[in-house]
């Protein structure tokens, strides 16, 4: 294979990852983006005192144990909301990244 040949196979290659990757990062940030009302809502919940209610009420038996009532443990909102603020700021990142290669 020429050198020619081989570059425009790795260009190629490369062009096909990145459409793929760019397609996928759209698909990401449509669903994310229709998530954030309940990011909202989540995060207005843990953090408005509702949660604890209802965490102490499951403390009591108050909750029925055949209910699904993961939001109810003491780390999987928090995580979460963590989890999104760190993804923002590494979006934040990324995005700057790309203005400064403009």
């Amino acid at each position: 294979m020429s050198k020619l040949t081989e570059r425009i196979t790795e260009m190629e290659d490369c062009l096909d990852t990145c459409a793929a990757a760019s397609r996928q990062l759209q698909e990401a940030l449509d669903a994310y983006e229709k998530s954030r009302r309940q990011y909202a809502k989540l995060q207005a919940y843990y953090e408005g005192g509702q949660w604890q209610k209802d965490f102490e009420a499951d403390e009591k038996g108050k909750v029925p144990q055949d209910l699904k009532r993961g939001v109810l443990s003491e780390d999987a909102v928090y995580d979460l909301l963590s989890e999104n603020k760190e993804l923002t700021v590494r979006m934040l990142k990324a995005v700057q990244a790309n203005i400064e290669k403009l």
